[in-house]
């Protein structure tokens, strides 16, 4: 079982970035990065804290396809990753007709044509 790779599932999952997990448990991003990416092994009290801040229960963490049943099949790249992760941060502070007409704005600009180069 890997368990790094578990926690990035469930953490990607859910919308969330290593830093909105740093400011729910207090632990260090580059220490998350670092349980992630299998070169650090948590302690129980840890994964426990990790498992709180993202609302699900610590023996989620444990079923062998725990993280991979639920994640969607489209790979979404670093960039945007982290675009979407701005959007959402600044989304929470935005009212229904702010969204909506923000969301009008990105699928014109996702339709509209490509500008040509001289």
């Amino acid at each position: 079982m890997k368990i790094g790779a578990t926690i990035r599932g469930f953490r990607l999952q859910r919308g969330l970035s290593q830093g909105d997990i740093e400011k729910r448990t207090g632990l260090l991003r580059c220490y998350l990065s670092r349980v992630e990416n299998g070169h650090t092994i948590p302690s129980l009290e840890t994964l426990s804290k990790i498992a709180q801040a993202m609302e699900i229960p610590l023996a989620q963490f444990f079923h062998d396809d725990a993280a991979t049943h639920e994640l969607p099949t489209q790979k979404v790249s670093d960039d945007e990753l982290r675009f979407l992760t701005q959007i959402r941060r600044y989304s929470s502070s935005l009212n229904d007709g702010d969204k909506k007409l923000l969301l009008a704005m990105v699928k014109k600009f996702a339709t509209a044509p490509a500008p040509v180069s001289a």
